[in-house]
C-alpha cells in the first residue's frame, strides 16, 4: 500500500473550482492533467469509475433495518465500548462547530454518530447516519470509504467527492487499527458542510483513533491476563504439549515440548513471530467465528476452550498428545522428540559439555534440546552457579541461530543507566562521557544470534517495557537516536528469583514476564544431584590438570566422600573453584584431605549423624559447620566495610550475585552493619 505524502494529505479549498473542472473532464473522458488534483483523489476517482459508481448519485443508500444495526453493534461491541467515552466527549466538543463525528466498521457502515445537532439533521438528507455503508463502491470518493481503501488518514473536501450529491460536504477520516497486529477494525470520521472545512479536523480524527486504540490495548491486556490466569492449572505437570491461543487466534504461550512437537508435525507456527489462526478466533460472546479452516497439521479434537471465572470463554488451548505424536513422527521419518546421543553420556550435540547422571537434569537437557529448534524466548530457572549459562550456550549451539553470535549480559550489579547503554547502545554525543562514535548495544550485537540475559529478575522496572517493545517489534533505538534498527535474535534469560512472586510484589512487570517466560526450564541444584558430584569432580581434575600442566592427579576416596557430603550452596561453580584450588595447593599425585578448604572439612560423611544420640552432644562436624557460617558472615561484614556499604561492589568483591548477597545479609542480620558503615 502506497503511503500518502504530507503534501497530498490535506485538501485546499482554494482549488475547488479547478477540481470541479477536472471532475467534469474526467467524466467526459478528456482527462487533461491538473496540478490541483491530488493523486489520492485521482486514484479514488479511477476506482469509482471501475466500480461503475453513478457520479450523479445524490446520497448514500438507505440505512439497514434497526435489528440488523443492533446485531452489527453487538459484533463490534469492543470497538463501541472503547470509543464510547470519546464519542460522548465529541457530543459536547463538536456542538456549534457545524461538524459531526462518525464511527464506522470495516464495511464502512456507520455504527454511531455524535456532534452538532443541526448538522446531524442536515446529514440525514444524504443518509450520513448510523446503519448506512459509505464505501467507495456505494458512495464514491468520501473520507470514510477512501480512508479504508488506502489504510491511512485522508481529507476529502467539496468537489473532490466523486458523487454530485455530496460535493457540498467536507470530511476527514482515518482507520482504527488493533494495537496487537495493526489489523484495521474500524474508521473514525469528522464531517460537515463545506463551510466548516478545517485542516485541524484531520488531526482530530488521528488523535481520536489513537485514543480508541489505546483503550483497546488496555482491554486486550486485561483479557490476556485473565486468559493466562484461567489456564494456569493446565501448565503444571503432564506430558502433553500445550499452546494457548487468545480470543483472536494468536498464540500466547507454549510449554517446553509444544514447539518441538509442532515442528515435527510440520506446523508453521513460531511464537517468536506469532501469526493469527483465524479459525481459532472467537466472538464477543465466546462463539467460534468460523467452524472450518484449521491448519492441516491441527486436529479439532486437540482443542479445548479456556473459560474464565464468569463462565465466559477467553481463548483456546491446543493440547498435543505426545504418545500419538511420537508414533506419527517415527512413521514419517522425521526426527523424533527423543534425540540421538550426541556424546558418551547420551547428551544431544548442543549439550555435549553437560556432565550428569541425574534424571532430573537429563530431563531438563531433553527439554532444552527440544526448545532449541524453535525461536521462542526461554527462561532458565535455577540457583546461582547451577549451570544456567551452560544451558544458554547449549540452546544457542542447537538452535537455528547457531551460526550467529552468542552475546551474554548479567543484569545484576549494574546501575540503571549503565545497563540501558549496555543493552541498547548509544550514538555519538548521546550523553556526557559517551564514547566517541557511539556504542553498539548487546541487543544489536546479538542480531542473527542469541542474547543471554542473566539475572533478568534484577532488571530495573522502568527498563522492562523498553526490552518488551524490542521483543514485540523486533527493532531497537540506540540511546539518543530517533531511527529504529531492525534486529532478529533469540532471547534466553535466567534468574534465581521467583518471578511470579516478583510480579505479585510489583517488582517485575506482568506483561514482560509472560513475554520472557514463553517457555521455562528449571535446573536442579547440585545438592539434589548427589550422583553428579563425583563425575564433575573427576572432570574438573582432568581439566585443570591439563590447564595448569600439573601431571597426573586423582582425588582420594575420603575427599570424594567429603565432597559428596557438602551441600554446595554455590553449586557447580563452587565445586569447580574448590577443585582448581585443591589441585594448585597439592603437590602429590593423590589429592588428600589436607588440600580441602576449611568449610569442606566440616562436611560430615552421609553416614555420620550430626547430633550424638548417645551423649546428647553436638559433634565437632556440626561445630565446624557453625563456624563456617560465622566465617561467611565475617567475610561479608568485611566486604561491606571495605566498599563503604556499596552492596553492588561488595557482591563483585565476593564473586557472588547481588541477589545472593542480599539473602546472606538478611540471613546473618547484617543490615545494621550496612547502616553503620554508610552513616560513618
Amino acid at each position: 500500500m502506497t503511503r500518502i505524502s504530507e503534501g497530498q494529505r490535506f485538501s485546499d479549498p482554494g482549488n475547488d473550482a479547478m477540481i470541479m473542472a477536472a471532475w467534469e473532464r474526467f467524466l467526459d473522458g478528456t482527462r487533461r492533467p491538473s496540478d490541483s488534483l491530488r493523486s489520492l483523489v485521482d486514484g479514488s476517482w479511477q476506482r469509482c469509475q471501475q466500480h461503475n459508481v453513478d457520479p450523479d448519485k445524490r446520497s448514500a443508500p438507505p440505512p439497514v433495518e434497526a435489528s440488523t444495526l443492533a446485531a452489527m453493534k453487538q459484533n463490534h461491541s469492543e470497538l463501541l465500548e472503547a470509543s464510547a467515552p470519546i464519542m460522548a466527549y465529541a457530543r459536547d466538543f463538536l456542538a456549534e462547530t457545524g461538524t459531526v463525528m462518525a464511527l464506522a466498521d470495516t464495511s464502512c457502515t456507520i455504527l454511531t454518530m455524535e456532534g452538532d445537532d443541526p448538522t446531524l439533521g442536515v446529514a440525514e438528507s444524504i443518509h450520513l447516519l448510523p446503519g448506512v455503508a459509505w464505501s467507495e463502491r456505494l458512495c464514491g470518493t468520501n473520507a470514510i470509504g477512501t480512508a479504508l481503501a488506502v489504510g491511512e488518514p485522508v481529507q476529502i473536501h467539496s468537489a473532490e467527492h466523486y458523487c454530485a450529491g455530496i460535493k457540498r460536504w467536507t470530511c476527514s477520516a482515518t482507520v482504527i487499527r488493533h494495537p496487537h497486529d495493526g489489523e484495521i477494525i474500524g474508521v473514525v470520521d469528522v464531517s460537515g458542510l463545506s463551510e466548516s472545512y478545517s485542516r485541524q479536523s484531520l488531526a482530530l480524527v488521528v488523535t481520536t483513533a489513537s485514543r480508541i486504540e489505546s483503550k483497546i490495548a488496555m482491554r486486550e491486556m486485561e483479557r490476556r491476563y485473565l486468559l493466562l490466569d484461567a489456564s494456569l492449572p493446565r501448565w503444571s505437570g503432564g506430558t502433553d504439549g500445550l499452546v494457548l491461543f487468545d480470543r483472536r487466534g494468536y498464540p500466547v504461550k507454549a510449554n517446553e515440548i509444544a514447539q518441538a512437537a509442532m515442528s515435527a508435525l510440520g506446523a508453521d507456527l513460531d511464537l517468536a513471530a506469532p501469526r493469527r489462526i483465524p479459525s481459532l478466533a472467537i466472538g464477543e460472546r465466546g462463539e467460534p467465528i468460523q467452524d472450518s479452516g484449521l491448519p492441516p497439521w491441527m486436529r479439532k479434537e486437540w482443542l479445548e476452550p479456556v473459560v474464565g471465572k464468569t463462565g465466559a470463554r477467553l481463548g483456546t488451548l491446543l493440547v498435543l498428545p505426545l504418545p500419538r505424536l511420537g508414533r506419527t513422527i517415527a512413521g514419517e521419518g522425521v526426527r523424533a522428540l527423543s534425540h540421538e546421543p550426541g556424546n558418551a553420556q547420551g547428551m544431544p550435540p548442543g549439550f555435549s559439555t553437560v556432565i550428569t547422571r541425574d534424571p532430573g537434569l537429563r530431563d531438563a537437557v531433553r527439554k532444552a534440546d527440544q526448545l532449541a529448534r524453535s525461536k521462542v524466548p526461554v527462561l532458565l530457572l535455577g540457583e546461582t552457579g547451577a549451570g544456567k549459562e551452560e544451558f544458554a550456550q547449549g540452546l544457542h549451539r542447537a538452535s537455528p541461530f547457531r551460526d550467529g553470535p552468542y552475546v551474554a549480559l548479567n543484569c545484576g550489579g549494574l546501575s540503571r543507566e549503565l545497563l540501558a547503554s549496555e543493552l541498547f547502545g548509544y550514538v555519538d554525543g548521546a550523553f556526557t562521557g559517551a564514547r566517541r562514535g557511539g556504542l553498539v548495544g548487546k541487543i544489536e550485537a546479538a542480531n542473527g544470534g542469541t542474547l543471554f540475559l542473566d539475572e533478568i529478575g534484577e532488571m530495573p522496572l522502568d527498563l522492562q517495557p523498553h526490552l518488551l517493545r524490542v521483543l514485540e517489534q523486533s527493532e531497537i533505538y540506540r540511546l539518543g537516536e530517533n531511527v529504529p534498527r531492525k534486529v532478529n535474535f533469540r532471547l534466553v534469560a535466567a534468574t534465581n528469583r521467583d518471578l511470579r512472586k516478583e510480579v505479585a510484589d510489583g517488582r517485575f512487570r506482568m506483561d514482560f514476564y509472560y513475554r520472557v517466560a514463553v517457555t521455562s526450564i528449571r535446573i536442579p541444584p547440585l545438592r539434589d544431584r548427589k550422583g553428579d558430584v563425583r563425575a564433575l569432580a573427576e572432570h574438573f581434575v582432568e581439566r585443570f590438570r591439563k590447564q595448569h600442566d600439573l601431571g597426573p592427579r586423582r582425588l582420594h576416596d575420603d575427599v570424594i566422600i567429603r565432597l559428596e557430603a557438602y551441600t554446595w550452596p554455590g553449586n557447580v561453580r563452587e565445586l569447580r573453584n574448590v577443585i582448581e584450588s585443591m589441585l594448585l595447593m597439592s603437590d602429590g599425585e593423590t589429592v588428600g584431605l589436607d588440600a580441602l578448604p576449611p568449610e569442606l572439612l566440616g562436611a560430615a560423611p552421609a553416614s555420620e549423624p550430626f547430633f550424638s544420640a548417645v551423649a546428647g552432644t553436638v559433634p565437632s562436624a556440626a561445630l565446624q559447620v557453625n563456624s563456617m557460617a560465622e566465617g561467611e558472615a565475617e567475610l561479608i561484614r568485611r566486604a561491606i566495610a571495605a566498599t563503604h556499604g556499596n552492596l553492588t561492589r561488595a557482591a563483585r568483591e565476593l564473586a557472588i550475585a547481588k541477589s545472593t548477597l542480599y539473602q546472606k545479609v538478611k540471613l546473618y542480620g547484617l543490615e545494621c552493619d550496612i547502616f553503620r558503615v554508610r552513616a560513618s
